[in-house]
């Protein structure tokens, strides 16, 4: 048994095989040397990426509620701001290849954003970057990372981009465990919207999870365990069922009037993303 120690999120227990997320192989293309050629390649890619953004931007509000979709949003006006767009050509006119030029300029625009104060801004230069290397992998043609077709598994990275969290097949993923990200991270919002226990910042190496045969979160301590020993195991399956059981037990008041020990009548309302939310 291996142990390590994570950043919780969001709380719960989580059990089963896990999938190792890594990013996809990248080859950058031969540049033509002519920046008129890299300026098209670069607007050509801009098209794709606008066109990914949009079609993922519609499935994440039918899914996960148009507050999450409002990350992809954020992306899409991302690839129309004048200041970006005046850095890449100006990185391509002076003899840059379009995908570094996307890459790097964004880079310098997430790195500005990293280091101010607020926590919330902070967390905004992953929009950034995620959308720089959407462009970056369009003109190096990856392919993104394949999940297995079937079954249920705790998910482990090294980060997730905010696109990459949001597309996702939430119904089928036990947990996140991610090296780095924050509690301001998209991968903890969504957890935290999506009841997913969750660990970010955690000290788990991806060859470890890739080893295991099962990997356990308790998202209550923000301990993991790659391979937990029977007594272990047995601990984390009873502490399981208790939280299984106190959120059945609240299924007992669903659809019961709200009304205090005096008899008045209280309207209770909640804020959801989408109708699924409230299942």
């Amino acid at each position: 048994m291996i142990t390590g120690f994570g950043l919780p999120v969001f709380p719960g227990v989580a059990i089963g095989p896990a999938v190792v997320y890594r990013k996809a192989q990248r080859t950058l293309p031969v540049p033509s040397g002519d920046p008129i050629v890299e300026k098209a390649k670069f607007d050509a890619a801009l098209e794709t990426a606008r066109e990914q953004l949009t079609t993922l931007f519609e499935k994440a509000k039918v899914e996960i509620g148009e507050e999450q979709a409002a990350i992809v949003e954020v992306q899409l006006l991302m690839l129309d701001d004048l200041d970006y767009l005046d850095g890449v050509a100006m990185a391509i006119e002076g003899g840059a290849a379009a995908a570094i030029a996307a890459l790097e300029t964004g880079e310098e625009f997430a790195q500005v954003f990293a280091a101010m104060d607020d926590e919330y801004m902070k967390a905004r230069s992953a929009d950034i970057r995620d959308m720089s290397h959407r462009l970056y992998d369009i003109l190096c043609g990856a392919k993104g990372f394949q999940l297995p077709e079937e079954g249920s598994f705790l998910l482990v990275a090294e980060d997730l981009a905010p696109s990459e969290t949001i597309q996702l097949p939430r119904e089928r993923i036990l947990a996140f465990v991610t090296r780095q990200g924050s509690s301001s991270s998209h991968t903890a919002i969504l957890a935290r919207t999506l009841n997913i226990p969750s660990l970010v910042q955690s000290d788990i190496l991806l060859e470890t999870a890739e080893e295991c045969k099962i990997l356990a979160v308790d998202g209550f301590t923000g301990t993991w365990y790659a391979d937990p020993d029977e007594e272990t195991l047995a601990v984390l399956k009873v502490k399981q069922a208790e939280v299984a059981a106190a959120r059945n037990a609240l299924e007992a008041y669903r659809g019961k009037p709200s009304v205090t020990k005096t008899g008045k009548k209280i309207l209770l309302a909640a804020n959801i993303g989408s109708p699924e939310d409230a299942v």
